[in-house]
């Protein structure tokens, strides 16, 4: 049988397993599927950005549109419409995110793990839908 955790991987050509992203952090935007985890790569390689959390928000065009909320390394400035140039420039287009939201710190629980529902939950509130 088979065991459903909610993960999505990979396994190389070694046969080595790689757990990549969870599939609830999947976002669907005009069909296309965008895994945060990539989007949140590009964006910690920017050298002002310490770290990056990716998730999908509503859009009633598109189903979902990709939004970036992202933590500045100490004495590092930039700007939304730069971190979003800067994803251009290292992904497709449709992966980018629309918007960029710049804060102090991002939560997490006391164990240090990131807690992406807490940021995505007041866009979600009040929807027919949820994620």
């Amino acid at each position: 049988g088979w065991f459903r955790s909610g993960d999505i991987g990979r396994v190389d050509s070694d046969g080595f397993i790689f757990v990549e992203d969870r599939l609830k952090d999947m976002i669907i935007s005009g069909g296309e599927n965008i895994y945060s985890v990539e989007v949140e790569r590009v964006l910690t390689d920017h050298p002002a950005v310490l770290d990056a959390a990716v998730f999908g928000i509503p859009d009633d065009k598109w189903g979902e549109s990709v939004k970036a909320v992202v933590e500045l390394s100490a004495g590092q400035s930039t700007s939304e419409e730069e971190l979003i140039a800067w994803c251009r420039e290292h992904l497709a287009h449709y992966k980018c995110p629309r918007s960029v939201e710049i804060i102090e710190a991002l939560p997490r629980n006391p164990t240090g793990k990131l807690l992406k529902r807490d940021l995505r939950k007041p866009y979600w509130e009040n929807r027919d839908r949820a994620i």
